[in-house]
């Protein structure tokens, strides 16, 4: 309830003109008001949108108190209800940025701090300006701990886009102040736009830890930096439609996926729908030894939507599987592989658990099957002995590798991930679905696309069957393969950090994901 109040708090207390959650679009519940919203730009990209914005007579002030209004509401979303937020100020843009949320927050019950990195008479005209309508306890000292059992919150207000990574010593205090505090109370850090000490050719050691990120206008390049990752968490996107309607018209090279170009795949079912309308999904998975693989591609093909599910599994297992897989699921034992060739299929997920036998029968079903198909696991370690087949497949195929599944594919020595896509994917004709901490599906002409939600609760093993039984479900409804790679990560992600929500990262298990899936699904459509 403390959360409820709050938002109605800000609805009649913070503007006027309407409620907050009306004024911007956050990803992952991006609303999509630009087509162009989810492209990542450059910083110099990004000043040359901000400067013909101010050309057209755009307001910096109504650009600072629209990022503001969103910062406010990512927190009001995120936390559980009113806490302590310390707000760790620059003197530039920034920090306005900062400062509004912080004014705004403080209207909806949160108690504020400020750690400043000059006095207020050093502060920008703008920044200086919203500093007057803010409500806190200014802090002189280094802060070492945060009282309370409630919610708190750092926010790093202190460098914006296109600061040097380089931090001089007085930045570097209170970076270093803010990653203590954030482990020392457990606080969750948002960055404002960048974190302090990220920038696109370099990251200083001191730079701050973020929990999230919230970039304004667009997603940045810095922010996808392979070595970034820790640094700025979660991506989260405030959409200022008079920054995104002025966006270059090469824009769109790279992507950030999220429900803005991924609602379209994921509409309402007509009233009138019936099995046959979702897709005959097959899953050939598991061995002795590794039956929880099919049981969990399985089951999550059937929570994702599939119209009916089978799967095959050899003969020496069938008892097994059927006593532990949900009775809505077909299974089917086989003697060989081969024989899924035969069966009536929109679909077919295949790898996980299969084991190194039979590799001949597995690489004649990635070639032969003439449906679409998702290849994972053991699939992918037999068809790393066979490349050309795939320039042989009878139907589309969405390959899902982990990195070392990659390394057994493809020479990625000496490459980033998105060189690792961009190579193979101009090499063979197919999508590629790369994972990791920012999962990126690439293929042939198509923009290569991070992905926007995750969690380190999904390192564990058996997560990735699951994806593969999510997307042979998106297959099966004719979603095309790179689509499907870029909706099924999304939604993954998203179940899994509502899972985390209700458990812990290190509690979390792959199954836990099934329940969490058809929220996952709501906040896709309900942006």
């Amino acid at each position: 309830m403390l959360l409820r109040r709050s938002l109605r708090g800000a609805k009649l207390r913070v503007l006027r003109r309407g409620p907050l959650q009306e004024s911007i679009s956050v990803l992952p519940w991006i609303g999509g008001k630009s087509p162009v919203a989810d492209a990542v730009l450059t910083a110099e990209e990004m000043k040359q949108v901000e400067r013909t914005a101010f050309a057209d007579g755009i307001e910096a002030e109504s650009l600072m108190d629209q990022a503001g209004e969103g910062i406010a509401n990512v927190v009001l979303k995120q936390e559980a209800g009113p806490g302590i937020l310390v707000a760790y100020l620059g003197k530039g843009n920034n920090a306005g940025d900062a400062i509004v949320a912080g004014s705004l927050l403080a209207k909806s019950g949160w108690e504020i701090w400020t750690r400043s990195l000059v006095p207020e008479s050093e502060l920008q005209p703008l920044p200086r300006k919203k500093w007057q309508n803010l409500e806190a306890h200014q802090i002189l000292n280094p802060i070492s701990d945060l009282p309370g059992n409630g919610p708190k919150v750092i926010l790093d207000g202190l460098l914006g886009l296109g600061s040097r990574a380089a931090l001089n010593p007085a930045l570097k205090s209170l970076t270093r102040e803010i990653n203590a505090l954030r482990l020392r109370s457990n606080a969750d850090v948002y960055a404002v736009d960048l974190p302090t000490g990220l920038g696109e050719e370099s990251i200083d050691p001191d730079a701050v830890l973020a929990d999230y990120t919230v970039t304004i206008g667009f997603p940045k390049t810095a922010l996808l930096r392979e070595d970034a990752s820790n640094h700025v968490g979660r991506i989260l996107v405030i959409d200022l439609a008079e920054l995104t309607a002025r966006a270059p018209k090469e824009a769109g090279r790279t992507i950030l996926s999220g429900p803005s170009n991924l609602r379209e795949f994921a509409l309402r079912r007509l009233f009138d729908s019936h099995k046959g309308d979702f897709g005959r999904v097959g899953i050939m998975a598991g061995s002795r030894g590794l039956v929880g693989a099919s049981v969990l591609c399985s089951e999550a093909a059937a929570r994702a939507g599939g119209g009916l599910i089978y799967l095959y599994v050899p003969e020496d297992i069938y008892g097994l599987v059927v006593s532990k897989v949900s009775p809505e699921i077909m299974v089917k034992p086989t003697r060989d592989h081969r024989s899924v060739l035969e069966e009536r299929l929109d679909a077919l997920g295949v790898g996980p658990g299969l084991g190194s036998i039979a590799r001949g029968q597995i690489l004649d079903v990635v070639a032969q099957f003439k449906g679409p198909m998702v290849v994972d696991a053991d699939a992918l370690n037999a068809l790393s002995t066979a490349m050309g087949s795939l320039h042989e497949c009878a139907g589309p195929r969405l390959l899902t590798p982990h990195p070392g599944e990659m390394a057994r594919l493809w020479a990625t020595a000496g490459k980033s991930r998105l060189q690792i896509v961009q190579s193979f994917t101009a090499a063979y004709p197919v999508a590629l679905l790369l994972k990791g901490s920012r999962t990126l599906v690439g293929q042939s002409g198509q923009p290569m696309a991070y992905n926007s939600t995750g969690t380190p609760g999904l390192a564990t093993g058996g997560s990735g069957d699951v994806l593969t039984g999510v997307c042979a479900a998106f297959l099966a409804r004719n979603i095309p393969a790179y689509h499907t790679g870029r909706l099924g990560a999304w939604i993954c992600g998203r179940a899994a950090e509502l899972a985390v929500n209700d458990s812990s990262e290190e509690s979390m298990l792959p199954s836990d994901l099934f329940s969490r899936l058809g929220a996952a699904f709501r906040e896709l459509r309900n942006g």
